[in-house]
């Protein structure tokens, strides 16, 4: 007899009652529909060491012109062109090659939805998004989020995202550390993220949208210095309204 064959004899002959069948496994999840908290998206997207501008609509190309300005720019092909200002080169991709989008100093993109727990912006790789590889290979990334693409929790998140599209979460520029904990930024994609909220008003025609109250025109919220330490536990901060 095998020693594989003495364990499970042992064990079949355990003393104890033997199951009768699955049982019901209580699944508390959280459900979606908290609240949006947008300065907490704001707080963690900072935390992270990302750049938070909050501009209309109409300022989105002079905020791309301050980041980007005269240099090279990738963009997906359904992005709105009144957000590029006339002083970037653009290039779009129509299949790029791997080269030609690493040579680009940023990339431009909107997004599918953001996260305000946990400072996440999720890609679908939608015509105003592009392919997974554009935000990856540039050094700077500049994310144009509306306000009413941000919920409350990563179930609110998944509510809305779509299973069988290809999807990037992304929670800061990328970094990584060693095992001092000295933090290196853009390892596995770019060192720099910028995101554009942009928000969203409702009309009388339109009463299925959220309100939103009108940021300072022009806000940024600037990245921190760096620490010489990784943060690795967040505490949830209560937040006030925009």
């Amino acid at each position: 007899m095998s020693s594989r064959e003495v364990i499970l004899s042992r064990l079949r002959t355990a003393p104890g009652s033997a199951p009768t069948g699955a049982g019901d496994v209580p699944r508390h999840y959280r459900p979606a529909g908290g609240a949006v908290q947008l300065d907490v998206l704001v707080h963690r997207l900072t935390d992270y060491r990302a750049t938070v501008h909050r501009c209309a609509d109409g300022e989105v190309a002079r905020v791309v012109d301050t980041i980007l300005g005269g240099r090279r720019v990738v963009i997906p092909p359904g992005l709105p062109r009144h957000w590029l200002p006339a002083t970037v080169d653009v290039l779009t991709d129509d299949d790029l090659s791997r080269d030609e989008i690493a040579a680009a100093a940023g990339v431009v993109t909107a997004a599918a939805v953001a996260v305000a727990e946990t400072g996440t912006v999720v890609l679908d790789a939608a015509p105003d998004q592009g392919r997974r590889v554009i935000t990856l290979l540039p050094d700077v990334h500049v994310c144009v989020l509306r306000t009413d693409q941000v919920v409350a929790g990563v179930p609110d998140a998944l509510a809305r995202l779509d299973p069988h599209r290809p999807l990037t979460w992304i929670s800061g520029p990328s970094a990584t550390s060693d095992i001092e904990l000295n933090r290196v930024e853009g390892v596995h994609g770019p060192r720099h993220l910028h995101v554009v909220l942009v928000p969203v008003w409702e009309t009388p025609e339109r009463g299925d949208g959220p309100t939103t109250v009108a940021p300072p025109v022009g806000q940024t919220v600037m990245r921190p210095a760096p620490a010489p330490a990784v943060t690795v536990a967040l505490t949830p901060l209560a937040a006030s309204s925009w």
